[in-house]
C-alpha cells in the first residue's frame, strides 16, 4: 500500500514539473516561454540592428568615427551630421513632394480597389471566375516586365514627369500591388453578411449608396492595411518613380526622399563645394544622418498606427490565420 502511495506521489510529482516546464493547453510551460522570448528577441535583434547602427553612427562627431573603440556610443551627440543631411536634401521640400507621390495615388487605389473587392463579393457577374484569374496573373507579373511598354505608353499620352503617371493606373486599378489590395477587400467583403447589404437597399438605398452606408464603415480594417501598404510601397518605390518622373532636383519638379538619397553625394558636393582638407568633407556620419532622415517619416507613421494595424491584419485574415 505504502509503495503504491509513493508511485502515486510520484505521478503526481511527474505531472506537476511536466506543466511547469512544458505546459498545458491553458498555460505555455517554461521551456516554450524561454524559446519565444530567444527567437522573438534574436529577430527583433536582426531587423533592429541596421537602424541602431544608422542612428548611433549618424550622431557621431567626425573625430569618432576615426576611434575604433566608440563603435556604439558616440562620445558627444553631434545634430549637425542631421543638419547638413536636411541642407544637402532640401529635406523639408523633397518630404512634401514624396508625400504627394506617395500619398494621392494610394487614395485612388484605396477606393477603386475597395469598390472592385466589393463588386467581385457582392454580383454575380459574367466570367468572375476568370476576372478573378487574371486579377491573380497581375500580381505575379513583376512591374518591371511591363515598366518599359508602359514607359513608352505613358510618353505618348504625355503623362511622363506627372503625378497622373502614377494616378491614372491606381485609378485603373493597376497600380502597385493593386490585385493584392483587391483579394483582400474580396476576401473581407465575403465575410460581411448580405442581409446587412439587402436590409439597406430595402430602405431605399441604390447600390453605390448601399456600399458606401454599410460596405465602406465596416470595412475600416481591411482600408488601414491598404492604406499603410500603398503608401509605404509608393514611398520606397525608386527605379518606376526615376523612369516615369524623371531624375529631377528637389528644387524643380517630383522627387523623393530616397532618389535624393541615391545622389547625396553629388547634392552634399554641390551645397557645400569641400575641397580635399575641407572640414566639410563628406563622411559616413552624414550619409547615416540622411538615410536616417529618408526612413524617419516611415517609423513615425508606424509606431503610431501599431495598434490599429496589428488589429487590422488580424481582422483581415492575411495572416493566414
Amino acid at each position: 500500500m505504502r509503495n503504491k502511495l509513493d508511485s502515486v506521489a510520484l505521478e503526481a510529482r511527474k505531472e506537476h514539473w511536466k506543466k511547469i516546464l512544458i505546459g498545458s493547453n491553458e498555460k505555455r510551460g517554461l521551456l516554450l516561454s524561454i524559446f519565444m522570448y530567444v527567437l522573438l528577441t534574436s529577430i527583433a535583434f536582426i531587423f533592429l540592428y541596421p537602424v541602431l547602427y544608422m542612428l548611433s553612427t549618424s550622431l557621431m562627431p567626425r573625430e569618432d568615427l576615426l576611434d575604433s573603440a566608440a563603435k556604439w556610443i558616440p562620445s558627444s551627440i553631434y545634430l549637425k551630421n542631421y543638419y547638413d543631411a536636411i541642407l544637402t536634401m532640401d529635406y523639408w521640400n523633397t518630404l512634401f513632394k514624396n508625400f504627394i507621390i506617395a500619398f494621392f495615388p494610394m487614395l485612388a487605389q484605396v477606393l477603386i480597389c475597395s469598390m472592385v473587392g466589393y463588386g467581385l463579393a457582392r454580383f454575380e457577374i459574367p466570367g468572375k471566375v476568370f476576372w478573378m484569374i487574371l486579377v491573380l496573373l497581375t500580381f505575379l507579373l513583376p512591374p518591371q516586365v511591363t515598366m518599359i511598354p508602359n514607359y513608352v505608353l505613358y510618353s505618348k499620352l504625355k503623362l511622363t514627369g506627372t503625378l497622373w503617371a502614377f494616378i491614372l493606373p491606381a485609378l485603373l486599378g493597376m497600380g502597385f500591388k493593386s490585385a493584392l489590395f483587391i483579394l483582400i477587400f474580396y476576401n473581407f467583403h465575403r465575410q460581411v453578411p448580405h442581409s446587412l447589404v439587402e436590409a439597406c437597399e430595402i430602405d431605399g438605398a441604390s447600390p453605390m449608396g448601399a456600399y458606401f452606408k454599410i460596405a465602406v464603415p465596416l470595412s475600416i480594417p481591411a482600408i488601414v492595411v491598404v492604406i499603410l501598404f500603398s503608401f509605404v510601397w509608393y514611398w520606397n518605390e525608386t527605379t518606376l518613380t526615376q523612369m516615369y518622373l524623371g531624375y529631377a532636383s528637389s528644387s524643380d519638379g517630383l522627387t523623393t526622399l530616397l532618389l535624393e538619397l541615391q545622389k547625396f553625394e553629388d547634392s552634399y558636393e554641390s551645397v557645400y563645394n569641400p575641397w580635399e582638407a575641407s572640414p566639410n568633407k563628406l563622411n559616413d556620419a552624414i550619409r547615416m544622418a540622411g538615410t536616417m532622415l529618408s526612413i524617419a517619416p516611415l517609423l513615425i507613421m508606424y509606431l503610431v498606427l501599431q495598434k490599429r494595424f496589428v488589429e487590422s491584419v488580424d481582422k483581415t485574415g492575411i495572416t493566414g490565420e
